[in-house]
């Protein structure tokens, strides 16, 4: 059975490529200012939730034809912070205000998560859910905060941070699952992934050698 990644971040693939998943990766045209514009009073975890099906739902409409028995996954992080859903700052002041508020503090990385099953080329079962991990930020100086400013990642990921790059020189730790911070919680999909009907295990890549 294919795996469909409905998601660009290679942070996401490199997860999934780690636990013994091959994705194809197809990447979901959104327009994610709008969806969230139209639930404001929504809760954190029902807006991120809500992006990912919306993802998720669009690529599966778009490969139905060509995989028509495919499992997707669809992701969508955030980052909680001071009563206010972040995303990816965009630009270095942004950014740069992201940190100086985050700085010393914490913040809840909330990922929202859907499990599309297709069969025949229609949506056949869906489960969705989110994970939220608790990230304990460090305070870099004004000079490492440039500094990382100065290599572009913070402006493209969900709260201006990454665990796994650059970012994690200022993470004093986490508090929940890993995984989730990067972009996908493994604990949560293989359980959406049984919710549809598919263990895990079926999915891993063949053992070579």
């Amino acid at each position: 059975m294919r795996v469909v990644l409905a998601s660009a971040s290679p942070a996401r693939r490199a997860v999934l490529r780690a636990a013994g998943i091959d994705p194809l990766v197809e990447i979901a045209d959104v327009d994610e200012e709008a969806l969230l514009a139209a639930m404001p009073e929504a809760s954190p975890a029902e807006k991120v939730t809500h992006l990912a099906a919306a993802k998720a739902t669009t690529v599966a409409r778009r490969i139905a034809g060509t995989h028509p028995d495919a499992v997707l996954i669809g992701c969508d992080s955030m980052l909680h912070l001071g009563g206010e859903l972040v995303g990816k700052p965009g630009d270095p002041d942004t950014a740069r205000r992201r940190w100086k508020a985050m700085a010393g503090g914490t913040g809840e990385l909330v990922t929202g998560h859907a499990v599309l099953r297709l069969a025949d080329g229609e949506i056949d079962q869906v489960a969705e859910g989110h994970a939220v991990t608790t990230v304990r930020f460090a305070e870099p100086t004004d000079a490492e905060l440039e500094a990382y400013l100065a290599t572009g990642e913070p402006l493209v990921v969900a709260g201006a941070f990454t665990l796994d790059g650059l970012g994690g020189w200022f993470v004093e730790g986490i508090d929940g699952d890993p995984s989730n911070v990067i972009g996908i919680s493994l604990p949560l999909v293989r359980r959406l992934l049984a919710a549809v009907g598919v263990r895990v295990t079926d999915l891993w890549r063949p053992p070579t050698g």
